[in-house]
Order: structure tokens, then C-alpha cells, then sequence
């Protein structure tokens, strides 16, 4: 069983559905239905196996594990996957997140279903292939590649500027990338290889490493998105159908904070350090600014969009703090924030395919003809604010422990975040559910479906149970943080002992 490529098999499943689907013509409704389902059993069963992943894991090892490795291009480029603590978590992630999509399109996709359901299965392959590559050039290809699906669900299958979306949303994240590419080039040649785990090893020049840092900067930031260069995910957020919204908020944002994880920190500590004050002045300010700007949002989506921008800030903030509270506490904020944006995105869905309109004074007291639909709702705008009891709660509180060590001042500037997130999210929550039901358009709306439920109630489950017991999380993160901290703590005290001598 150990020799058995279970990385491989787990990141490239989701191509068998895309096979069968090939073969299924989609022109009557019987075949519409086949390759719905068809989809839907390859998530699934993707989901299966990649538990065996988390069950072989041995959490007491800092290291990568699961290793695969095969020659691929010349000049030493290899084909090389495993996971370490930080990773094999977002691997659970987007299996588990993937079922969840193709059930919230199982009704409101009816055009062109096959290369939805192609999509969004090529998606899930390029998406498990970010986290488990252990090649700094087949990152990049499962990176970058992860675009193209993206841009034609939200360019096809989108809302009314869905062109104008998938495109600024394609340029950006394209143009931060091209940087990430001479990054890449310029690391080969200094070192000779692209093998993550050696370059993690290898001691960058310190002038160099400022220049690498910055492009490799210039791709994550956008990808978080941070402040300033997030004005693209609101767009893409409110165009997207509800499956790309889910994927974007939950997968394809995490993304540029495993990039920071995998690469800025452990390979240019110095430069890390030097640019962290850079970081938490740019965090701070999309943590208060966003949050300001979703207080005025008339769209749901955009309002959720926003606070995303938000909540990535902690995890920027973490991340940067350097220290194991932070690092510990951002991977915890984006998994978090996977599942609990991601149900958000899938509640707004639920009331859309029943009325057709994301604006807020549209609705109005759903509470007294949904009211399942109303707790469900509850639970996860309180997780999004960061109550205690939901798994909000524990990332923001860990990242603000760790920035406080690093600077109390970032620590208390972040907090105000809580404040104003508390407020847009019980906003938004009062004009939606509460008040009376009087507009005649809501009156004959229905709680939730068989379906809905079956989508929502294992997000409830783990916001609530990650909220009570975060032990699984941490237990797996823990040795690889550790390691990954000691040798940046290590890196920067070497260098200054160093220029003191």
C-alpha cells in the first residue's frame, strides 16, 4: 500500500469523470442528468480518497510525505509531488468543497452542462496539484493553468459583465504571474534546480532575495488578493455563478498564502523580514478599508466578496508575523475561511435561484417562511464575524496573538477589523432574514431542499465542530510549522551575526 502513487491518483481522478463525460452527449435531458451524476460520483469518490491521504499521514513528521518522483523535462525539472503539514490540509479542502459545487449547479446550470461539469473536473485536478507539487516548475503549470477553467466559468456561465469579470480577473492574476515565471528562471540559475525541497535549503544572496521576494509578491498578492490589487475578486465574485464563487472564495484565494508559506518565507527569510512591516501596513488597511467598503455594499455577493479581502488580511498578518501563533493561526484563518465564505456564497445561491436578484432591499424577513435556511445563515455570518464557538473565531484570534508579539500596534489597528466586520455581517443579516415579510415576491418562497440541506449541513457541522475542537488542524500543521519557523528564525539571526561581524 505505501508504494501506491496516492498524490497522483487523488490529483488526476477527477480526469476519469472528464473522460466518461466526454462521451455523453448533453442535447436531452436524460444525458444532462447522466453527467450531473457522473460528476457528482467523481467528487465523491475524489473526497474518498483523499482521506486515505489525511490517514496516512504522519503528523509527528516535519517533512514531506507521500513523495512521488519522476523525471519529466530535462535539466533535472521532475515530475515531484508530496505534502507536508501545510498543504495536505487545503488537498481536504478542495476535494471536499468539489461535491459541494456540482450539487449547488445541479438546477441553475442548464446551458452547455458538459463543459460546465469539464470545467470545473479539470479545475479540481490543476486546483490538488498547487497544493501536493514539489517542483517549482510544475507548480507554476498547476498554478497558471488554474486560470483557464476558471476564466471560462465566470466568461460562460457568469452574469450580465461576465466578460468584463473573467477578463480583469484573467489579466491580473496573469500579470503578477509573469514576474512569479522570471522569479523561477532566475532561482534555476542561481541554484541549479527547481526542486522545492532544496531550494528551501539553499541560501539566496540578500540582494537577490529582495528582488525574488518582490515577484514572487507580485503573483500572491494579487492571487490573496491584498490591498490594492484586489479590485478584480469583487467583480469576478458577482458575475460568477454560486460553484465558481465557492471555489474562488474557498480554494483558488488560499492559494497566494500557501505560495507565501511554501516559498517567500522558508526561501527568502531575510527578505521576508525586511518587507514584513511593507505587509502589515498593506494587511491593516484592506482589514479596515474593506470592511468600511462593505458596510456600503447593495449586492450580497459583493458585500461577501469584500469581507474575503478582509479576512485574508489576518492571514497576510499572520503569516508575517513569523512566529509559530501567527503562521499556526493563518492556515487555520484560510481553512476556515474556506468553509465559512464558501457557505455564504452557497446561501446567497439558495435565495438567487429563488428570486433571481442579489440586492439586498430585495429581501426582507425570510425568516418567517425559511427559518431552517434563516439558523443556517445565522451560524455562518457569526463565524464570519469571528465568534467564539465557530471555527472564525480561532484563526482571527491566533493571528492577532501572533502579530501582537511581532507589533502591538498592527495587533490593535487588526481588532477594529472584528468590530466593523461585526457590523457589516449583522447588517447584511438584519435586512435579509429579520423584519416582516411583506413583499408579495418572498411570500411564496420555500425553506430549504432536500438538496440545499444536503449542501449547508456539513458546512454547519464543521464551522461548529472546527470552532469547538481545533485540535485535528493543528495537530497536523503543527511539526511543519515549527520546522518552517526555526529555519527562518534561524536564517535571519545567521545573516545578522553576519553584518555584525
Amino acid at each position: 500500500m505505501t508504494d501506491w502513487p496516492i498524490l497522483s491518483t487523488v490529483t488526476f481522478l477527477p480526469l476519469v469523470g472528464v473522460l466518461l463525460i466526454l462521451l455523453i452527449g448533453d442535447d436531452n435531458e436524460n444525458g444532462k442528468r447522466n453527467i450531473r451524476s457522473i460528476t457528482l460520483l467523481t467528487t465523491v469518490v475524489t473526497f474518498v480518497v483523499s482521506l486515505f491521504v489525511w490517514i496516512g499521514f504522519d503528523n509527528s513528521q516535519a517533512g514531506f510525505q507521500m513523495v512521488e518522483k519522476h523525471e519529466w523535462l530535462d535539466s533535472g525539472i521532475s515530475y515531484h509531488m508530496g505534502v507536508d503539514g501545510i498543504s495536505i490540509l487545503f488537498v481536504i479542502l478542495t476535494t471536499f468543497l468539489m461535491p459541494l459545487c456540482i450539487l449547488a449547479s445541479w438546477q441553475s446550470v442548464q446551458k452547455s452542462v458538459k463543459a460546465y461539469m469539464v470545467a470545473f473536473l479539470l479545475l479540481e485536478t490543476l486546483m490538488i496539484g498547487v497544493f501536493c507539487a514539489l517542483d517549482i516548475v510544475l507548480f507554476y503549470v498547476f498554478f497558471e493553468a488554474g486560470l483557464i477553467p476558471m476564466f471560462i466559468i465566470i466568461g460562460v456561465w457568469g452574469g450580465k459583465r461576465r466578460v468584463y469579470a473573467s477578463f480583469k480577473f484573467f489579466l491580473y492574476t496573469l500579470l503578477g504571474s509573469v514576474l512569479m515565471l522570471l522569479a523561477i528562471m532566475a532561482m534555476f540559475w542561481q541554484s541549479g534546480t527547481t526542486d522545492i525541497p532544496t531550494l528551501m535549503t539553499h541560501a539566496f544572496p540578500a540582494s537577490m532575495q529582495t528582488w525574488l521576494w518582490l515577484a514572487f509578491f507580485a503573483s500572491f498578492a494579487v492571487k490573496m488578493p491584498m490591498w490594492p490589487v484586489h479590485t478584480w475578486l469583487p467583480d469576478a465574485h458577482v458575475e460568477a455563478p454560486t460553484a465558481g464563487s465557492v471555489i474562488l472564495a474557498g480554494i483558488l484565494l488560499k492559494m497566494g498564502g500557501y505560495g507565501f508559506l511554501r516559498f517567500s518565507l522558508p526561501m527568502f527569510p531575510l527578505a521576508s523580514e525586511m518587507f514584513a512591516p511593507m505587509v502589515f501596513a498593506l494587511s491593516v488597511v484592506a482589514i479596515i478599508y474593506t470592511s468600511l467598503v462593505a458596510l456600503m455594499q447593495e449586492d450580497m455577493k459583493k458585500l461577501i466578496a469584500y469581507s474575503s479581502v478582509a479576512h485574508m488580511g489576518y492571514v497576510t498578518m499572520g503569516i508575517f508575523a513569523m512566529n509559530a501563533e501567527g503562521i499556526q493561526g493563518a492556515i487555520f484563518q484560510m481553512l476556515s475561511h474556506g468553509l465559512v465564505s464558501s457557505a455564504l456564497f452557497l446561501c446567497v445561491g439558495v435565495i438567487y435561484d429563488r428570486l433571481h436578484t442579489r440586492e439586498i432591499d430585495a429581501y426582507g424577513g425570510l425568516v418567517n417562511n425559511m427559518p431552517k435556511y434563516a439558523v443556517a445563515f445565522l451560524i455562518f455570518t457569526m463565524a464570519n464575524v469571528g465568534l467564539p464557538g465557530t471555527s472564525g473565531f480561532v484563526g482571527e484570534f491566533l493571528t492577532l496573538l501572533g502579530a501582537f508579539k511581532a507589533n502591538t500596534w498592527v495587533a490593535f489597528f487588526a481588532t477594529t477589523g472584528v468590530i466593523l466586520s461585526a457590523a457589516y455581517a449583522l447588517w447584511l443579516y438584519r435586512r435579509v432574514v429579520f423584519g416582516t415579510l411583506t413583499k408579495d415576491s418572498l411570500k411564496g418562497m420555500l425553506d430549504l431542499s432536500g438538496r440545499e440541506k444536503a449542501i449547508l449541513y456539513p458546512l454547519v457541522v464543521l464551522t461548529i465542530f472546527f470552532g469547538v475542537y481545533p485540535a485535528p488542524v493543528f495537530d497536523a500543521t503543527a511539526q511543519s510549522v515549527k520546522a518552517l519557523v526555526t529555519n527562518v528564525t534561524a536564517s535571519i539571526n545567521a545573516a545578522q551575526t553576519a553584518a555584525a561581524n
